[in-house]
């Protein structure tokens, strides 16, 4: 992992992206994760984050982070739109 950040770092510098624009990208990325990884629950990341959760309020207003629009990619469409059950696979039946 070392080796592809290194990589990345190297890349960035070479393609002009300022330090700024580096770490609030990472931010946002990592912050992201974390916030998906509890499926949109914003007390739950920040205390991964080792943060108060007004703290990580504040950064997801700074960065522009919407957490409903998180929560709502996380969900399962409605029955709807999803592809209708053939049947075609046995009870007990992996992939």
């Amino acid at each position: 992992m070392k080796r592809e950040l290194d990589n990345l770092v190297t890349q960035m510098h070479a393609g002009g992206i300022t330090y700024d624009e580096a770490v609030r990208e990472f931010k946002r990325r990592f912050i992201l994760e974390v916030l998906s990884s509890h499926r949109g629950n914003q007390c739950k990341a920040a205390t991964e984050l080792g943060v108060h959760r007004n703290t990580l309020s504040r950064i997801l207003a700074e960065l522009k982070i919407d957490p409903a629009q998180v929560r709502t990619g996380l969900r399962r469409p409605p029955q709807r739109e999803r592809a209708p059950f053939d049947g075609t696979k046995q009870r007990g039946e992996r992939a």
